[in-house]
């Protein structure tokens, strides 16, 4: 089945003390989420499983995210995560330690409905 991408929302989030690239990436998430607001699905009557939603993650060490974790938190529609090497470590040289900058691209597909919908 032919999908076409609907929604692409980008977000970023941090974690500033605990060098958490989970949390960091699960605040990017929800960063994204809260821009976008779809009427599209109640308006066209298409349920939300019919959504596949892609989102990949930017961090700095991508295996240190749970991307099990991070789909959880996605309130509609079937998800995968994926993380990549992207983000931003900021060392903290007095302190040890580093902030972590996660990003996040939300992208949102649905069958094509090409056809299916008719101007009356």
């Amino acid at each position: 089945m032919t999908e076409k991408r609907i929604i692409l929302e980008m977000g970023t989030g941090n974690d500033l003390y605990g060098q958490d690239y989970t949390k960091a990436a699960r605040r990017a998430v929800q960063d994204a989420l809260h821009h976008s607001s779809i009427t599209l699905f109640s308006k066209l009557g298409i349920s939300h499983e019919e959504m596949r939603v892609e989102v990949t993650i930017g961090v700095q060490r991508p295996e240190a995210v749970d991307c099990d974790l991070v789909a959880s938190d996605l309130p509609r529609g079937r998800a995968s995560v994926r993380a990549v090497k992207g983000g931003l470590d900021v060392e903290d040289a007095g302190a040890g330690t580093l902030h972590v900058v996660a990003t996040a691209a939300v992208e949102a597909y649905l069958p094509d409905l090409v056809g299916k919908f008719v101007k009356s």
